[in-house]
């Protein structure tokens, strides 16, 4: 059992709290129970595992999954599960997973998918993935200066929604725009200050929706790539709506209109 706070495991792990040692190592943290178990689900290999004794004695069935997967299997101290994870009360357990395990591939085509530009907001990105995930969306993808999406507090706020999504960050969102555009996808980009209202587009055709900073919104230059510009009706005095909620109201109304007609 790993009992120092000096092992040198240890502070290897504890580098990838910070995103250049997730960079440098290639690697990234699972924490918690919940995140292990998507894990097993999807059959994802595991660098290493970290957990607790007690843990393992609650988790028995999830452990043995786990050794399957698992290259190294560690126990620990509460004292250095507790560095090793990012969390204020970690459950009992952690693994480290190569970043390169899930390279998802750039889908040729798409009936819904997102770009979301310059977000910094973990758990906004999280929700973003849960109701992606929970709408069917085929891609989403992120400009290079948002958040890592394998951020620890991104993975735990989407609730293992991550490992169900094609996610991609790219130095160049315009040119991803142009390639789907070019197929006749109808590119949508969210605006405050806009006539049209969302629900007035015809979401039955395939669409990329374009999402911006939670405090400077879309880049001019993404909106005057886009198609059709829409606006989320507010009352007066509200100034605008959290990101991850503008993007769930669009994501159910293609929803709606794709499954949810009313019978004539």
């Amino acid at each position: 059992m790993l009992t120092s706070l000096q092992n040198p495991l240890v502070k290897e792990i504890r580098k990838l709290h910070q995103t250049k040692g997730r960079r440098e190592k290639g690697l990234f943290l699972l924490e918690g129970t919940h995140l292990l178990e998507t894990a097993c689900q999807v059959n994802c290999s595991l660098e290493t595992v970290c957990y607790t004794e007690q843990w393992k004695e609650e988790n028995f069935l999830t452990w043995q999954k786990i050794v399957k997967l698992a290259q190294r299997l560690e126990p620990v101290s509460s004292q250095v599960l507790n560095s090793l994870a990012t969390t204020v009360t970690p459950d009992g357990v952690i693994a480290t997973v190569s970043r390169a395990w899930k390279v998802a591939q750039v889908p040729t085509q798409l009936k819904r998918g997102l770009v979301l530009e310059d977000l910094q907001d973990p758990g906004n990105l999280g929700t973003i993935m849960r109701t992606a995930a929970a709408t069917g969306v085929d891609c989403i993808y992120l400009s290079s200066q948002s958040l890592e999406v394998d951020h620890p507090k991104v993975l735990r706020a989407s609730v293992g929604a991550w490992f169900h999504l094609a996610c991609h960050q790219s130095d160049d969102l315009e040119a991803v725009i142009k390639f789907y555009q070019a197929q006749g996808i109808q590119i949508i980009a969210t605006l405050p200050d806009t006539e049209k209202l969302y629900w007035e587009v015809d979401f039955t055709r395939p669409s990329l929706i374009l999402l911006g900073n939670e405090a400077a919104g879309l880049s001019d230059k993404l909106v005057q790539l886009a198609d059709q510009k829409v606006k989320l009706p507010l009352r007066p005095g509200v100034e605008s709506l959290n990101v991850a909620i503008a993007t769930s109201v669009l994501l159910y109304e293609i929803e709606r209109q794709n499954h949810f007609q009313p019978k004539s």
